[in-house]
């Protein structure tokens, strides 16, 4: 029953929440883990039903639109040549590193070059809530890597779909998803200038209770689907509704206003639905793969978006902190392996020692971030 799982999800996340952060960790480290221990994997009290994973998206969502809201325009704009090095670096290395581990595997080559795609990716919605904790999200640092996230996800996107279309025989037409794309960020620029302040203000006007907070959320998800019909992720879309609800009067009142509606329930679910995906089934002969990709998909982004960070100005610690937030590939990664699967650039056999490794990098991040950065006093 679902109000049953409502119940656990949000019990055990909030608990595991608090025993994290008494440990020494960011209470992302601890939600994510109760996700593995309530799955499949090990109690099985929580599966990842349609439901579950409906409220898990509107999670995801809403954490990409706080962070919008949280985020200084200023900083990320001054930081354009800064995003996109250290996206570069997290996209090159990765793939180059994991394309030539993979060979020793005898993957076939456009099965090694989805693998490096694959783990090429970025999934910063992990990252933005420790940096929220840690008090770094509204930063020179957070915007950087916030930046060189949406730009990954661009990128990385564009050339998934060449390799499906090259090697898997998908019908793509490479000129109209790059065009998608292009058109998608002059609407929403555009949208934000012109449409976003009015649509508000004239919400702010109704006599209806909350408003302002309505007219925020249909922004919020009307970017989403917006973003998500032109083959960009809707958290990127609900990132920039966000960034531009930041720059009228209403910002503060709307982030105020969403962040007990996203924390209180529906954040709790994305978190324990990364761990859903957890299966130890049939892998007790891939240790060593999980192993060495793992360690393959975190020093690969640790070092090519560090070396980013570092060649646009960053010092030494930013630079690896940098680096270190964009190891997760969480949901993102999730979902290009189950495409790669489909199109069958991703070995079946393979497939749950993958989504073990995309895992990995997604627990490792929250500690990493801790020890870098530590707690900045804003």
């Amino acid at each position: 029953m679902f109000i049953l799982q409502i119940v656990i999800i949000l019990l055990a996340t909030k608990l595991a929440g608090e025993l994290s952060i008494r440990l020494g960790q960011p209470s992302v480290l601890g939600k994510i883990i109760v996700g593995i221990i309530l799955g499949p994997a090990l109690l099985g009290w929580v599966h990842d039903t349609e439901l579950v994973s409906v409220f898990s998206q509107i999670g995801v969502l809403l954490l990409m639109f706080l962070a919008g809201l949280e985020t200084n325009l200023k900083d990320l704009n001054e930081n354009k040549k800064s995003a996109l090095l250290v996206a570069l670096g997290g996209i090159v290395v990765p793939i180059i590193m994991s394309y030539i581990v993979a060979q020793f595997y005898d993957f076939s080559m456009p099965e090694s070059i989805f693998i490096g795609l694959l783990l090429s990716a970025t999934s910063v919605s992990i990252s933005v809530q420790v940096l929220r904790e840690l008090g770094w999200l509204n930063s020179k640092e957070g915007s950087a890597l916030l930046g060189a996230a949406v730009l990954d996800d661009i990128i990385v996107v564009i050339l998934i779909a060449i390799a499906m279309s090259v090697f898997a025989g998908a019908d793509t037409n490479i000129a109209l998803l790059i065009g998608k794309k292009i058109v998608f960020f002059i609407i929403i620029i555009l949208a934000s200038k012109w449409l976003v302040p009015k649509f508000i203000q004239i919400f702010s006007k109704f006599k209806v209770t909350e408003g302002v907070l309505s007219a925020g959320l249909i922004i919020c998800f009307g970017f989403a689907y917006f973003a998500e019909y032109v083959g960009v992720a809707g958290i990127i879309g609900t990132f920039f509704a966000g960034l531009a609800i930041a720059q009228t009067n209403y910002g503060h009142e709307i982030e105020k206003q969403v962040q007990p509606i996203a924390y209180g329930i529906f954040v709790p679910f994305f978190f324990v639905s990364i761990g859903l995906s957890v299966s130890f089934v049939g892998i007790g002969d891939q240790i060593g793969f999980m192993v060495i990709f793992s360690i393959i998909a975190i020093v690969s982004k640790f070092i090519g978006s560090g070396i980013g960070a570092r060649l646009s100005g960053f010092n030494n610690r930013s630079s690896m902190g940098i680096g270190a937030g964009m190891i997760s590939r969480g949901e993102v990664a999730l979902i290009l392996a189950a495409l790669g699967l489909e199109g069958g650039l991703l070995p079946t056999d393979y497939y749950t020692s993958v989504i073990i490794v995309i895992i990995v990098t997604t627990l490792v991040t929250p500690p990493l971030l801790k020890v870098i950065f530590g707690t900045r006093n804003a």
